[in-house]
């Protein structure tokens, strides 16, 4: 299955598109550039992912974003590397009254850079930061999420 996912970026979009939980959340990829590093996503505040108090559910804002940075560095990395997430943090910074978005993106210097810090064979730990945006691009939230990456031992 991940060879197909490696070299079928609209393949990709489309499983993530049918995903139960996605489907569920409302989350919709609206773009997927693999091999540009560029991610977007949205969901819009439905009964389904509201919570109690009338906004969006924290769950759902965080699966939102959640597979996104291993995706990309999986794709970009190529066969020889792991990648795996390894932590994650969110900070709530306001209520998500509404639909929500969000663009994770990695250039090619920070490939480069993984590439460079796993050469000598060991663990490479990188964190990332993603804001989730409201309508009016107000920060609804920031996800942090550490990743392990190290490469293959052949």
């Amino acid at each position: 299955m991940l060879k197909i996912l490696r070299h079928s970026p609209f393949f990709l979009k489309a499983l993530l598109n049918t995903y139960a939980p996605y489907v569920g959340a409302g989350v919709r990829v609206k773009q997927l550039l693999l091999d540009d590093g560029l991610i977007d996503v949205e969901m819009p505040l439905t009964r389904f992912n509201k919570n109690y108090v009338g906004t969006q559910f924290g769950g759902s804002l965080y699966s939102m974003v959640d597979p996104f940075y291993m995706l990309i560095l999986i794709h970009r990395l190529g066969p020889d590397y792991i990648v795996w997430d390894k932590a994650a943090t969110i900070d709530f910074k306001a209520p998500a009254r509404g639909a929500v978005h969000a663009r994770i993106q990695l250039s090619t210097e920070d490939i480069d850079q993984i590439r460079e810090l796993a050469a000598a064979g060991g663990a490479v730990l990188q964190s990332y930061t993603v804001r989730i945006l409201a309508d009016d691009d107000s920060i609804v939230a920031e996800v942090q999420k550490t990743l392990y990456i190290r490469k293959k031992r052949h």
